[in-house]
This record gives structure tokens, C-alpha cells and sequence, in this order.
């Protein structure tokens, strides 16, 4: 009987960790989806200045609230989503209007469907 329990508990932990992980990794794509809006926004406005303070604190976000996710995620995905950032950086400071927002885009889209992949569902175990 001691070892279903101490089995069921453990269940438990890890059922508890995968949530909280998802939780955690949905926030900080919220996070970081409302900065790239950000930025975005004042591309359009062609505020350069504005856009590239605005991207540096998207790197400072994206520092901040990513730092946890190679434990859990491919490298291949974080390693795409820094070179994006490098280019979104260049664009801005070249003044490119459509590369710039071309790369915040799909930047977004990038960040955005990590949470979906890694979700706790039937789908994703099977």
C-alpha cells in the first residue's frame, strides 16, 4: 500500500511540474509578445530612437524571462529565436521598415507557438 502511495505522489509532482511549467511558459510568451507589439508599434510610427529603446528592452525581457527555458526546450528553437533578435536588432538600427517588421512577425509567431508545442496534452503525448 506504501508504494502505491509513495508512487500516486509521485505522479502527482510531476503532473503539478508540468503545469506549473506551462504556467510559467505562457506568461513569458505574454511577456514577450506585448514588447514585441511594442516595438512594432513604433516601427510603424517610425520612431527609430523609440524602436530601438523598446528593442533593448526586449532583449533585456527576453534575458529575464527566458533564462529558465533551455531546460525545458529544444536549443534549436532558443538558438533561433536569439539570431532573430540580432537581425530585428540590425534592422532597427538601419532603419528597415519591412525587414524589421518582417522579422518582429515572425519573432512573435516563433515565440508564441513554443507554449502550444509544449503543452501537457493528449496531442502532445501521443
Amino acid at each position: 500500500m506504501r508504494l502505491l502511495a509513495s508512487l500516486l505522489a509521485i505522479l502527482l509532482v510531476v503532473l503539478a511540474a508540468g503545469f506549473w511549467t506551462n504556467h510559467s511558459l505562457l506568461q513569458s510568451t505574454k511577456d514577450l509578445s506585448r514588447q514585441i507589439e511594442r516595438v512594432s508599434q513604433e516601427i510603424k510610427q517610425e520612431q527609430w530612437e523609440a524602436a530601438q529603446k523598446q528593442n533593448r528592452q526586449l532583449e533585456k525581457t527576453w534575458q529575464e524571462k527566458a533564462r529558465w527555458w533551455p531546460i525545458i526546450l529544444d536549443h534549436q528553437e532558443i538558438d533561433n529565436i536569439e539570431f532573430s533578435l540580432a537581425k530585428i536588432k540590425e534592422y532597427v538600427a538601419s532603419h528597415n521598415l519591412p525587414l524589421a517588421l518582417g522579422q518582429l512577425s515572425e519573432l512573435k509567431l516563433m515565440i508564441e507557438h513554443i507554449p502550444r508545442k509544449e503543452a501537457v496534452n493528449l496531442e502532445n503525448i501521443l
